[in-house]
């Protein structure tokens, strides 16, 4: 179980990346999900959710929030110390669809060097024609 869940919420996939790089160079915290939800007039919302102990995540998340509110807006943080079993099992749902999502981006790099190398093949026959 982990002793802390940190959560950053952005409006803007940019706001998140600076909230992540920020967070995870302040103290040593793990990235264990993201959420991307489209709201109300089509705004982009995306919470990172972060793991670790608790001062490394409190660090992260200001860390994370003072970082991204320079480039973008932040809706919301927070820190969860210790959260209930239930809460742990959430977070291991986010960890199995970051590690889905990780290998369903190796299948499709394998399937566009594939199609990258059978367009230059083509193209290579029809120089030749």
């Amino acid at each position: 179980m982990r002793a802390a869940l940190g959560l950053i919420e952005s409006v803007g996939l940019t706001t998140a990346i600076t909230a992540l790089d920020a967070a995870s160079k302040a103290a040593d915290v793990e990235l264990v999900g993201y959420e991307k939800v489209i709201g109300v007039g089509k705004i982009v919302s995306v919470t990172i959710q972060l793991g670790g102990e608790v001062a490394a995540v409190k660090a992260a998340v200001e860390a994370g929030v003072q970082a991204a509110n320079r480039v973008g807006n932040v809706v919301s943080s927070h820190v969860i110390p210790r959260p209930h079993e239930e809460v742990d099992n959430l977070i291991k749902e986010f960890q199995k669809d970051i590690k889905d999502l990780n290998e369903e981006d190796k299948k499709d790099t394998k399937d566009t060097k594939k199609q990258k190398k059978s367009k230059s093949d083509s193209k290579e026959k029809e120089t030749k024609k």
